[in-house]
């Protein structure tokens, strides 16, 4: 037994959850009408079938990314400084997993693997680490979370950032989501909406949208008020994307700074947004909590709707922290395949389904919850583009052991590989390394020189994997 396997305790509701079982599972099949039957039963057998029905119920899912937070910013993962108490609120209402991946160190590439449930490199523009421009995005060809969820019934929308694609050729409206609400690129002035181009970058739909307040907060009502909606019996998907705390450093009120940055912006200056003479510490501390206090407004919202019990939430990064992210004791940042780069916060609350207060150190990465989902939801991924990620429904439901599994990474210049607890990593240096992350997670202690079967075999699996995949243009 592995030293990540762990165990979790559920709902004893009974069912089997598999691919062709889902519905069977969450009970799909069950008549909404069934708790109203028999009128003159007593209470404890009105309440039974009344936990009958919301269990028959499909479950919703919010879906909340943040943007370059890092795997300790949160104090229920160790932050000495930052103070998360809603997200940490979730964490105990739910599982919270330590050995939680994105599915690439970069912004968009993640998105990719999250929306599609595969590689990046499985698709041309999630070649990009990151998209920069208009030449790449996500096919609207292509099956989405949000389009196989769609067409089994499901209500969606994506607010907040998209980073997929630019206009006229990508959009959520293309690529299944019913709704879209934020921006296409990968950063903007959180006050101006201008974009890395200098463009203005807020829309509903396909549309502009203008709105100078503060991008969090806008956002924050708009998903507010998406969970309140009545959905009319249909289950719905919400992705709720921060740009929280990504760069600029920015909080609400810091008007000041951001005329500042939108006249540099305005005069040429192509870096402005990266703004790299500003923020601190404390500024990032400042966005983080900001980021805490309003997924506790959506939570909330959430609960006042009444449908807190059969909505699925996940949290989580779209890659490791940037450079004012608290990663002790990981090594490296965003853009690297240390663990710093990749390793990221990632919580899950279904209080229907899953007991609450648990801590999973199984190894779990965006794919997965694709995957997942679509499980959990009924449905199924296209037989056309198999999915890369595994379903954790047995795992969170039953117990069930996950097997041991190869998690794999590709960026320009680096290479990794995870299976059970080692990781085979080749940085820029060129350089194989080895390390067993269950006593050295901070991979410092190269054990390539003294276990060479065990990295010839897991470089093997990362090139056998590799080979299958789309290569980088020249």
């Amino acid at each position: 037994m592995s030293s990540y396997e762990s165990h979790l305790s559920r709902r004893a509701f009974g069912g089997a959850v598999g691919v062709g079982a889902a519905a069977a599972a969450v009970g799909l099949g069950a008549s909404p009408a069934a708790a109203a039957e028999n009128p003159s039963a007593g209470p404890e057998e009105r309440e039974f079938r009344a936990a009958r029905e919301r269990r028959s119920r499909r479950p919703n899912i919010l879906f909340i990314l943040g943007d370059d937070l890092g795997w300790a910013d949160l104090s229920s993962y160790g932050s000495p400084h930052i103070k998360t108490p809603n997200l940490d609120r979730l964490a105990r209402q739910g599982v919270r997993f330590t050995d939680a991946y994105s599915g690439s160190a970069t912004c968009s590439p993640t998105r990719f693997s999250l929306y599609t449930g595969r590689y990046p490199a499985r698709t041309k523009g999630g070649l990009a680490e990151p998209i920069a421009d208009r030449s790449a995005g996500l096919e609207p060809s292509h099956p989405t979370l949000a389009s196989l969820l769609k067409e089994a019934g499901y209500s969606t929308a994506l607010i907040g950032k998209w980073h997929a694609g630019y206009l006229p050729d990508y959009s959520p409206t293309r690529s299944g989501w019913e709704e879209f609400f934020g921006n296409f690129g990968g950063a903007l002035e959180y006050y101006s909406k201008l974009g890395l181009g200098g463009e203005y970058d807020l829309y509903e739909g396909d549309a502009e949208y203008k709105d100078l307040r503060y991008y969090t907060k806008i956002i924050t009502e708009r998903a507010s008020e998406y969970v309140s909606r009545d959905h009319h019996g249909k289950p719905w998907l919400l992705n709720l994307n921060f740009t929280t705390p990504h760069w600029p450093w920015i909080a609400e009120g810091d008007t000041a700074e951001s005329a500042e940055i939108v006249r540099r912006i305005k005069a040429g200056d192509g870096r402005a947004l990266w703004h790299q003479d500003g923020g601190s510490v404390e500024k990032y501390k400042q966005m983080v909590e900001d980021l805490d206090r309003s997924v506790g407004e959506v939570l909330k919202a959430l609960k006042r709707s009444g449908q807190e019990d059969d909505t699925i939430v996940v949290f989580s990064s779209d890659n490791g922290g940037e450079r004012f992210s608290y990663n002790w004791p990981l090594s490296g940042n965003k853009a690297s395949l240390q663990e710093g780069g990749i390793r990221v916060p990632n919580i899950l609350r279904w209080p229907a389904r899953v007991d609450g207060g648990q801590v999973s150190r199984v190894p779990v990465f965006s794919p997965d919850w694709t995957a997942t989902l679509l499980e959990l939801a009924g449905t199924r991924p296209h037989r056309a583009y198999p999915l890369d990620g595994v379903s954790l429904a047995g795992y969170l439901l039953r117990g069930e052991r996950i097997a041991e599994r190869n998690l794999f990474w590709r960026v320009r210049g680096e290479r990794a590989l995870r299976r059970g607890d080692w990781k085979y990593y080749r940085g820029k240096s060129g350089r194989d390394q080895l390390f067993n992350l269950a006593g050295d997670v901070r991979e410092q202690a190269d054990k390539a020189a003294v276990e060479p079967a065990r990295l010839a075999e897991l470089r093997a699996a990362w090139e056998k994997t590799d080979a299958g995949l789309l290569p980088y243009p020249a």
